[in-house]
């Protein structure tokens, strides 16, 4: 099968969105399928083509930075998208996180006959709350012009799902998210690193996430007040400056990947995700993975990820108190908390890309055979 894959972002970008689609394309391509991403280009990813380790082609068409926001690209208006679906012969267009290239990559799709998936993944209308304090019913009108137009649409989460039926989404499934379970297991616990960040033998509590006024990463300050704990955030983003004030006595580690960010979740004694408009929530799964318990809001994808009592403790959004109550009962029960983060790692032991990605292909078989029904 020939897979264009339009993004509005890829790797060396560290979210959600970009995650989701590198671990996309590798499975395409690992499953024998003729793939080409198509993503914003940024300072460390310029426009033209794929670089040294992309599973697959990817073409990078020009973009400016959000403003406000520079870790956020958007596409420029241009022909490269187009050019890029018809030369690679495309069979099938995935559309992930649709915004404003996926959008044009939508309309590219319905002007060749091409079939499309859209993957629902950015709580836009809760980004449009944060930020401007108003646009909800409008950037609900944008998702649902272009998931409408989609062959269909992939939620990732129950609570994604509810959103999207009850805004008059057509043609729904659930998609969930895998987790890499080598690389994020409880066996990399460092106890030189616990000793480097919490050097008078606190508790480690974590945050792992972009640094911005959607995620409230502010809701930790509470837990900064409990004794014998030390607050470290992983991540970047416009908040930071704001938050090393809100934060006192808090490790600010910027970004991490890869095995240092594995070593980081398994080396926690909690982690905690304040954002209450994840669609999924990526970081709660690999805090599982890695054996720690959560505390998370009772609120988006963490409602499917974290069982009330068995993995972590879910608590109401926007709640500073209730997330230091949350943090302060798990750390006065080791043996409680410990419990869970065992259950934790049981439970997504068998979420793997893998079995995710062959998940999609078969979401993929569905549009395709409808297609080919209709034909008929």
């Amino acid at each position: 099968m020939r897979v264009v894959i339009v993004t509005e972002s890829f790797p060396p970008d560290v979210n959600g969105v970009a995650h989701c689609t590198l671990q996309t394309a590798r499975h395409l391509a690992a499953r024998g399928h003729r793939t080409l991403v198509v993503a914003p280009a940024g300072a460390s990813a310029p426009a033209g083509t794929s670089s040294t380790g992309d599973p697959c082609p990817v073409v990078r068409v020009p973009s400016l930075p959000l403003p406000g926001y520079p870790q956020v690209r958007v596409a420029l208006p241009g022909r490269k998208l187009a050019a890029a679906l018809i030369g690679h012969r495309a069979e099938l267009v995935h559309l992930a996180g649709p915004f404003v290239l996926g959008v044009r990559g939508m309309a590219v799709a319905a002007r060749l006959g091409l079939p499309a998936v859209a993957v629902y993944q950015t709580d836009l209308a809760g980004y449009a709350r944060t930020y401007l304090g108003a646009g909800e019913n409008a950037a609900w009108r944008r998702m649902r012009a272009v998931h409408s137009a989609a062959d269909l649409t992939l939620a990732p989460s129950s609570a994604a799902l509810r959103d999207l039926t009850d805004h008059g989404v057509p043609r729904l499934r659930l998609w969930p998210r895998g987790v890499d379970t080598v690389r994020f297991r409880p066996g990399l616990r460092d106890e030189a690193l616990r000793r480097a960040l919490a050097p008078g033998g606190e508790k480690i509590i974590g945050y792992a996430g972009r640094l911005a006024p959607e995620k409230h990463v502010d809701l930790l300050a509470g837990a900064c007040s409990l004794p014998g704990v030390r607050v470290v955030v992983v991540g970047d983003g416009p908040s930071g400056a704001a938050l090393r004030r809100a934060l006192p006595g808090a490790v600010f580690l910027g970004r991490r990947t890869g095995e240092g960010l594995a070593r980081f979740f398994a080396s926690l004694d909690v982690f905690v995700h304040t954002g209450p408009y994840e669609t999924f929530c990526q970081t709660v799964q690999e805090a599982m993975a890695s054996g720690v318990p959560v505390v998370a809001p009772a609120a988006g994808g963490p409602l499917d990820l974290v069982a009330h009592g068995s993995t972590g403790l879910l608590v109401p959004p926007h709640d500073a108190e209730a997330v230091r109550a949350a943090v302060a009962a798990l750390l006065a029960d080791p043996a409680r908390a410990a419990a869970f983060g065992r259950t934790a790692r049981a439970t997504v032991e068998g979420r793997t890309w893998e079995a995710v990605g062959d998940q999609l292909l078969g979401h993929y078989d569905e549009v395709l055979g409808g297609r080919t029904a209709v034909a008929a």
